[in-house]
């Protein structure tokens, strides 16, 4: 059924901005956990699963802890990533390294780890031989080509993405693999981005199946793991449906029960990948108005900008947006909601229906929590927001502060530079 848009309270909201300005994300951790356990409630059925968090979508240290107290692994997709797993306590099997086009020093960081490695291609076999070595488990990815469909609805096109093997190459990769000493494999596959259809994991879960079946059948390759990559999405929209967590792992349940269950692959680990999902509707970016504009349309100006959430200006993806304390003001009004870029794409939302906004109202976009910060940049000079951790306890933690103009002159710092930031900072300028 369709979602219903919550966000903090507008008191909530006030307390926090009066020690941390906006703009912000916050994050909620006890959604954030809650999401974590439905998720792993749904393919407790397969007594090898675990939920490798997809670190790209929110690589903040504090909330990728929160997810391993949860039993969840990463998957990483760069050195930082690594990094960052490392420092958190994450080791071998516990960390999947799913790259593409990989520098050698990512190869050899991750073999350090005894990570997973989830190769992207069959000329990235010799390519890690020499740089890490082969390791006696490892996961392949696959692209199938052409189009994912359920029934008339084109659900993802997995022939024009850059990412995976085709066929032929896993069967010709495999065989490479074990005379190189791999003993055992995995297979992978991403086809659909951000849908809430139901049916996508069990479709991709039995083709998967399948296909391992097959590929043991012709190279005599055991198979230690299904990971079935992220792609379950969230309902951005009001009137979307949410994917069905418990039903989609029954779904997956029921092709294992079908496929594998009493062939030589039984007991084959399943594993996701499902960052989206674990935390975008946890988190929110909290913005105020500062401006109007009243030209051919109506704008309204936030202290936010696309370099604080970039997905309106890079896919046109949707975000609803509320105001604190106006939830069931009629929406009586039709605003462009803007940021201040030289970019005409700097648009959170085009013509959207609004309550009337007054100057100072702190305005909430929804569903930041995955691919919000952790795509920001610094176009215009802009300075990336902080993040807010709203703690199962009602109080509130900064978990990563705003950037300031020290930080993003770091890399090409000079005396007369150096002379403009301290005189800044000594009158209390904020960027």
């Amino acid at each position: 059924m369709p979602v219903t848009k919550i966000a903090p309270s507008k008191e909530t909201l006030e307390r926090i901005i009066q020690q941390i300005p906006t703009p912000f994300h916050l994050y909620d951790e006890g959604a954030i956990r809650a999401r974590a356990r439905a998720l792993q409630n749904a393919f407790a059925w397969n007594g090898g699963y675990r939920e490798y968090f997809a670190v790209k979508a929110n690589p903040n240290p504090r909330i990728v802890q929160i997810l391993r107290e949860e039993g969840c692994g990463v998957d990483c997709s760069s050195l930082t990533e690594l990094m960052l797993a490392q420092s958190l306590g994450f080791s071998g099997d516990e960390i999947m390294f799913s790259s593409n086009m990989t520098p050698a020093n990512e190869f050899e960081y991750a073999r350090a780890l005894d990570a997973i490695i989830n190769l992207d291609d069959i000329t990235h076999i010799d390519f890690l031989r020499r740089h890490g070595g082969i390791p006696e488990h490892v996961c392949l990815r696959y692209n199938p080509g052409g189009t994912l469909q359920s029934g008339t609805f084109v659900m993802g096109n997995p022939g024009e993405a850059k990412y995976g093997f085709t066929k032929e190459q896993l069967y010709m990769g495999i065989r490479k693999l074990m005379e190189y000493g791999a003993k055992s494999f995995g297979l992978h596959a991403f086809l659909a981005s951000n849908t809430t259809d139901n049916s996508y994991y069990p479709m991709l879960a039995r083709t998967l199946f399948e296909l391992a079946l097959e590929l043991h059948a012709k190279t005599g390759a055991p198979f230690f793991m299904i990971n079935l990559s992220g792609g379950i999405g969230v309902p951005y929209q009001p009137e979307q449906n949410e994917a069905d967590i418990q039903a989609i792992g029954e779904g997956v349940r029921l092709a294992y029960e079908q496929t594998l269950a009493h062939t030589p692959l039984a007991g084959v680990r399943i594993v996701t990948e499902l960052g989206r999902y674990v935390t975008a509707p946890a988190g929110w970016l909290i913005a105020r108005a500062i401006h109007e504009k009243h030209i051919y349309r109506d704008y309204i100006g936030l202290d936010a900008c696309a370099a604080d959430l970039m997905r309106p200006a890079m896919y046109g993806a949707y975000h609803h947006i509320t105001v604190a304390g106006k939830e069931n003001a009629p929406l009586n009004r039709v605003y462009d909601v803007v940021g201040s870029l030289c970019e005409n794409n700097d648009k959170f939302a085009i013509q959207r229906p609004l309550p009337h906004i007054d100057m100072g109202d702190i305005v909430v976009l929804h569903d930041t929590g995955a691919h919000g910060h952790s795509m920001g940049y610094n176009y215009n000079g802009k300075m990336r927001p902080a993040e807010v951790l709203l703690k199962m306890d009602g109080e509130f933690e900064l978990i990563r502060r705003r950037e300031t103009p020290r930080d993003y002159f770091a890399t090409v710092m000079n005396p007369q530079l150096e002379t403009v930031i301290r005189q800044m900072e000594e009158k209390g300028v904020r960027a």
